[in-house]
Formats: C-alpha cells, sequence, structure tokens
C-alpha cells in the first residue's frame, strides 16, 4: 500500500511540474498593432478577460475598423463585444479602452470616464499621437491586428518603360513582326 501511494503521488508531482512547464513554455500575447494610413504602431495590452478576446479573435483574423474624431480620442464600433470590467479612470494620450462593451477608443489626450483598459501605444509623443491618429480628422481606417504590416499603398513597376513586344500567343515579337502585338498591357498593330 505505502508503494502504491508513493507511486500516486510521484506521479500527481511529475504531472503538476509538466503543467507549470508548459505554462512557462507558452508565451504571452501581450502586443498588437495598429495600422492607420500606411503607417503601423506597436502597442502594449494589459491583461484582462476583454485582451484575451480580443487576441483570440485576432488570430483568426486582423480586424479593421472605422473610427471617429471625438476632441480627445478617436473611437468607433470594434463590431464584436466584448467583456467589461469598467473602472472610473483617467486616461491618458496613447490610452486603448473599451467603452460599453463594443466601442474602442484610442485617446490622444486626456479625459476621465468609466472605461475597460485595453492597453497603451508604444513610444509616440502626443503630437507624433495626434498625427497618427488623424487628430480631428473622421471616417479613419484602422487595422488592428497580431503582426506588423508593411503598409504598402501601391506598388510600382518599371515594366512601363519596357520595350519588349509580344504575339497574341505570348512570345516575344521579333523586330520585323507584322500584326497585332502588345507592348506595355497595349494592343498595337504593327505594319512594317
Amino acid at each position: 500500500m505505502h508503494k502504491y501511494l508513493l507511486f500516486l503521488a510521484t506521479m500527481l508531482f511529475c504531472s503538476c511540474s509538466a503543467d507549470n512547464e508548459a505554462k512557462a513554455e507558452t508565451p504571452t500575447m501581450n502586443k498588437i498593432y495598429i495600422t492607420i494610413g500606411g503607417q503601423t504602431q506597436s502597442a502594449t495590452l494589459v491583461d484582462n478577460e476583454a485582451t484575451r478576446e480580443l487576441i483570440a479573435a485576432l488570430q483568426d483574423a486582423s480586424i479593421t475598423v472605422t473610427l471617429n474624431d471625438n476632441d480627445f480620442e478617436i473611437w468607433g464600433s470594434l463590431g464584436r463585444l466584448l467583456t467589461t470590467k469598467n473602472e472610473q479612470m483617467t486616461v491618458q494620450p496613447g490610452d486603448i479602452v473599451l467603452y460599453n462593451g463594443s466601442n474602442i477608443c484610442i485617446f490622444y489626450d486626456s479625459n476621465s470616464w468609466s472605461y475597460t483598459r485595453l492597453g497603451h501605444i508604444d513610444g509616440l509623443s502626443e503630437s507624433e499621437l495626434r498625427t497618427f491618429l488623424k487628430a480631428g480628422q473622421n471616417n479613419i481606417s484602422v487595422t488592428l491586428s497580431l503582426a506588423e504590416t508593411t503598409g504598402i499603398n501601391t506598388v510600382k513597376s518599371d515594366k512601363l518603360k519596357d520595350k519588349s513586344c509580344y504575339t497574341l500567343q505570348g512570345t516575344l515579337a521579333q523586330a520585323g513582326h507584322k500584326g497585332i502585338i502588345i507592348q506595355n498591357s497595349k494592343k498595337i498593330i504593327r505594319k512594317q
């Protein structure tokens, strides 16, 4: 009986130890990326039920919302309801909060109200925040993601300078080729 109890105690200890090691190895996601107008900034999240739900949603896909200015913040519907734990607070520039469970607010000035804290934009001054958040504007497209985006707005190609000509079959047209050719995505009739 003593050996049996010793065996059970060992198994229980090993099981608990393995759980603790697994928890220690699992990184906690505490960063999101906010992209506005092709610029991306990181934000550090607090650890609460709302941020865990937000991260779970962002693991499926990035979330793009349209936010509007309110003289000290940009805010709008997140398009989903998150768990709230509202508390009276004075927010500072860069703070990100949840209002009424479904509205995200990102501050470029301070305000006092009852919110659920989500996080804070990293490393921007108040002036830089105003520029990044497009303070004073409306219909601001904001993308939240777990990975930093490139912010590529347009792609330019040097192909338009290409003088190569192609036949309708897609082969390179020789200099003396007569008929319809394709050059820089345009059809041209070559008579000579």
